[in-house]
């Protein structure tokens, strides 16, 4: 009677081997799909970051205030401006609008004279890293 218990086990044991090695399991090929906007995406993030680890020069400052008025000014800059990027700063508890990323502080000074035409309370600010 044991040999005939022991045989059982030892029988499933071997044909669960044996049907385990013929399975075949996930296929070595991964193939991504991906939505042609977040390549765009992807190069406008690595734009900005690249301006932002580049504050190594200076900015224009033309407006600090309040969230809608700071918005208001920016699309009135891009739209005399389009030449320069702009963004706006949050600095607790205002809002600042900065201008272009100038190598030299001659540089900023050079379109600070033509900014100061439209936005006359601009100033020239070395921003903190």
């Amino acid at each position: 009677m044991k040999k005939i218990t022991l045989k059982r086990p030892l029988i499933l044991l071997i044909l669960t081997t044996f049907l385990t090695i013929n399975a075949v399991a996930q296929s070595n090929k991964v193939t991504v799909s991906q939505d042609p906007k977040f390549e765009q995406l992807l190069n406008e993030k690595r734009k900005i970051n690249l301006s932002m680890a580049t504050n190594e020069g200076y900015k224009i400052q033309i407006y600090n205030g309040d969230s809608e008025n700071s918005k208001r000014e920016l699309g009135r800059f891009k739209n005399d401006f389009n030449n320069l990027d702009a963004t706006i700063i949050f600095s607790t508890p205002y809002y600042k609008v900065w201008v272009g990323n100038f190598k030299s502080k001659i540089d900023a000074q050079r379109h600070l004279i033509e900014i100061q035409k439209k936005y006359s309370n601009s100033i020239i600010i070395k921003p903190n890293n």
